[in-house]
């Protein structure tokens, strides 16, 4: 059978910044260029070039020479492509934007690795239940977080069910008594109920996370000894039974690593951590989902470094969900909040992205089948005058435990410590906000023009993107006349002295300009509206090449905000997809626009729209 679309190059031409090529598939003709990385294709050798195309189409490996142009009409591909790694071909669908190369084994479940860190027992015990990506036919799953202290300014039924598989709802609290109390709220027992119920009535899944950053207190404690870990697991079924759950998330911040002031630790923990799986497989119902929210490498050894062999772990969890947040925090040289890469090579955090994770947990011995990455839907907003975000300083880079040291000590910078707790202080907030736009008309903006994070300061802390454009710093693009204009950073710019990449910003403000500027203007008024958002009033998105992440400045104002948007998310979504993995969580689901701008964006990635 012949296949359903039809590729002919045009133009084609190696050695220069102007490789063109024309694909046309079953619907549409697409031109692909290049230049500013803008949307390529990538050419390997000197007669074969590799082309992403969109997520209903399949990849194509060309053969230059004896082809010739199409005469057909020609647009600009669906989604803008800003890239700074190499691409790879895809084996199975393929998708519109290129992530970082991904290691052909990196899929692969069995380990090689025999030098664990610490001394784990083989396992004996039940085992995780398969999941969906050990079908023949990998679909991706899509979850979110849903906090309990989201109550009044975002109840339950506003989520829109149909766009996820899974709801962890967080969180429940284990005390020194392995008994489980509540984060954030009150009226958390009636959220969580209305929950899964609205989960269950859209034949969508529920989870009942427990801990959390403020939350892993008496983790340590309660699996140190067997009666311990029996009891806790007894409380949890409990939960479990009484909410008609489907599974439990285990958000302890960390196993053999200090997290949060106060928290217990011991060099025990990972061990008394994997005993404890055990004891909870065999207490909860066959079928019901295990799963850890985790850092972006292995769990801690009784040395603190990370484990090299976690597949007895990987044998009884269903699932680890990569926290890939939090990478940099508040500061007056901001960082990427959650980078894509170390595409340039001169990160002081080399682990803390979402290719170093991957690599990490699958070298490892964590199956990537197994291993569901973490995005945000906030940002970090920082008092700064920056024009580009850090990925370097002075001195040797960092090993990972002092990297892993040195992120933890940053409490402050954490979203979970920032949100837990402040559920109240948020929800009237909001509700005075929201009774100003009523009389007023949104958005609301701080007198001085400034962004104003969760505890209505204007000096650092997080920003949830609705907030951004809630607040105006982004709007969604439009080709009107006065639309607010697009400023991108390409890290295929020229490197400076040091080897942090230039900036190219060419800037969109309407009056459009060469091929590229046509393209990326095509693409724009190609996707769904309110998809790709722009800096306003005041404030310039800017494109971070090396984290592949975007971030907002205002120089005047003197505020930066490293985040995530539609973009970035969806190329996190097509690395999720290319590299097999089980499917993406966000932290967390109120974060996102009420037009669902963030998780569309992941499922466009994914592939499941």
């Amino acid at each position: 059978m012949p296949a359903p679309w039809d590729v002919r190059p045009a133009n084609l031409r190696h050695g220069g910044e102007d490789l063109r090529l024309v694909v046309a598939t079953q619907t549409e003709t697409v031109i692909v260029s290049r230049t500013h990385n803008v949307a390529r294709a990538a050419a390997t050798d000197e007669s074969e070039v590799i082309l992403f195309l969109p997520p209903n189409a399949a990849h194509a490996s060309l053969t230059s020479p004896s082809f010739s142009s199409s005469p057909a009409t020609t647009r600009a591909p669906t989604s803008p492509i800003i890239s700074s790694a190499d691409p790879v071909a895809i084996p199975t669908s393929s998708v519109s934007v290129a992530p970082p190369p991904v290691d052909a084994n990196l899929g692969a479940s069995n380990n090689t690795s025999t030098n664990a860190s610490a001394s784990q027992p083989s396992s004996t015990g039940p085992v995780a239940t398969p999941t969906a990506s050990s079908d023949a036919g990998h679909v991706p799953l899509v979850m979110a977080y849903y906090p309990d202290w989201a109550s009044r300014d975002y109840p339950p039924e506003k989520i829109d069910f149909g766009r996820f598989d899974w709801i962890d709802f967080a969180f429940a609290v284990p005390d020194q008594n392995m008994n489980l109390g509540w984060d954030g709220s009150d009226d958390a027992p009636d959220l969580l109920r209305r929950v899964v119920a609205r989960a269950h009535e859209s034949g969508k899944h529920a989870k009942l996370s427990v801990g959390g950053w403020t939350g892993s207190k008496s983790f340590s404690s309660a699996v140190g000894t067997p009666e311990n870990r029996a009891t806790l697991a007894n409380n949890i079924l409990t939960l479990y039974q009484q909410y008609g759950l489907d599974g439990i998330d285990l958000d302890w911040e960390y196993p053999g690593q200090s997290g949060n002031s106060g928290n217990g630790v011991s060099p025990a923990d990972s061990a008394n951590f994997l005993e404890f799986l055990r004891v909870l497989r065999d207490t909860l119902p066959p079928g019901a989902k295990i799963t850890a929210a985790t850092q972006t490498v292995p769990f801690a050894g009784a040395d603190g470094s990370p484990l090299r062999d976690v597949s007895d772990f990987a044998r009884v969890l269903d699932w680890v969900l990569i926290m890939n947040y939090d990478s940099w925090g508040s500061s007056d040289q901001p960082g990427p909040n959650a980078p894509l890469s170390d595409a340039c090579s001169n990160s002081t955090q080399p682990g803390a992205s979402a290719l170093a994770a991957l690599r990490a947990w699958t070298a490892a011995g964590f199956p990537a089948s197994q291993l569901v990455l973490g995005v945000p839907s906030y940002g970090y907003l920082s008092r700064s005058s920056a024009t580009r975000l850090r990925t370097r300083a002075g001195g040797t880079r960092a090993s990972p435990r002092v990297y892993r040291s040195g992120r933890l000590a940053e409490n402050g910078r954490r979203r979970r410590e920032q949100r837990q707790g402040q559920g109240q202080k948020r929800s009237m907030q909001r509700f005075v906000w929201d009774w100003i736009d009523s009389l007023l008309g949104p958005p609301v903006y701080d007198k001085s023009g400034l962004i104003v994070n969760e505890d209505g300061g204007t000096d650092g802390g997080q920003v949830q993107f609705r907030e951004l454009v809630r607040q105006g710093a982004l709007a969604p693009y439009s080709s009107s006349p006065g639309a607010p204009g697009i400023t991108t950073n390409s890290s295929s710019a020229p490197a400076s002295a040091d080897g942090t990449p230039q900036s190219a910003t060419p800037a969109y403000d309407g009056a459009f300009g060469g091929e590229d500027a046509a393209l990326l203007r095509a693409a724009i008024e190609d996707r769904e509206p309110r998809s790709l958002f722009a800096g306003a009033h005041g404030f310039v998105r800017e494109w971070d090449g090396c984290s592949s992440t975007p971030f907002l400045r205002a120089g005047d104002a003197r505020q930066v905000v490293a985040y995530d948007d539609p973009v970035s998310l969806e190329m996190k979504g097509q690395l999720v997809r290319q590299a097999r993995m089980l499917g993406v969580n966000m932290f967390d689901v109120t974060g996102d626009t009420d037009g669902w701008d963030l998780t569309d964006a992941l499922r466009r990635g994914l592939g499941v729209v």
